[in-house]
């Protein structure tokens, strides 16, 4: 990884790539495994969510929804975590992370957005945030993140108790599989028993066996608080 450097930048010094994140941020641990599965070294800018970084008039040039990820790739900035991640896989093809068949791209493509679409914006900071500035609870606030993980991997377990490969869609590592793995971080900090999603379990012990996976983990990043 290129040395990281805090505050927004359109700069590719270093680098042809600089990604915008937070360590804690699930949509930018996504992107940070596609980069690292592609060995894509960008350069980082990190904007700091609980600190309100994402406002910064600098910051809301780059991405006015105030949101990370944020790739720079020379003088195109991409947003949302899977676009970026389709784009990488475009202009890097190797090694994929969606398979060449349309079928193939489908599967990987619903497995993500399930993730991405369905389980994690329920339960991100900014709705985390306005659920307490209507005043529900810190306990309600839990039950709700509980309520939505769980449905949203019920689903999952089901679909891919009988399909999985060693990873979620055959024997490599796929754009969903990069967004199964910040989710499931995410339960845990949520303290919840995963052991009801023995499918989920085990591609996850396979993701974490890659050092793509875990060289992106939130603890390992330069900003882990």
């Amino acid at each position: 990884m290129a040395e990281a450097s805090s505050g927004p930048s359109t700069s590719m010094s270093g680098s042809e790539f600089t990604l915008h994140g937070y360590f804690r941020s699930s949509a930018a641990f996504r992107v940070r495994i596609a980069l690292n599965l592609k060995d894509i070294a960008a350069d980082q800018r990190f904007v700091h969510l609980r600190k309100n970084e994402q406002f910064s008039p600098d910051y809301a040039k780059l991405n006015p929804q105030h949101l990370v990820p944020t790739l720079i790739h020379r003088d195109r900035v991409i947003r949302q975590s899977i676009a970026i991640m389709e784009y990488l896989d475009e202009v890097q093809p190797e090694p994929p992370l969606l398979p060449r068949d349309a079928a193939g791209r489908a599967r990987v493509r619903a497995l993500s957005l399930a993730v991405a679409c369905d389980i994690h914006p329920l339960n991100n900071l900014r709705v985390l945030r306005h659920l307490k500035d209507i005043s529900v609870g810190e306990e309600c606030r839990a039950d709700w993140q509980r309520h939505w993980i769980t449905e949203g991997f019920a689903a999952l377990e089901q679909d891919l108790a009988g399909t999985a490969g060693r990873f979620c869609v055959g024997d490599a590592p796929t754009m969903a599989d990069c967004c199964l793995i910040p989710q499931m971080i995410n339960a845990r900090r949520a303290e919840m028993d995963l052991s009801s999603y023995p499918t989920l379990l085990r591609i996850e012990a396979a993701c974490n066996q890659l050092a793509a996976f875990r060289n992106a983990r939130p603890e390992n990043q330069a900003d882990a608080e």
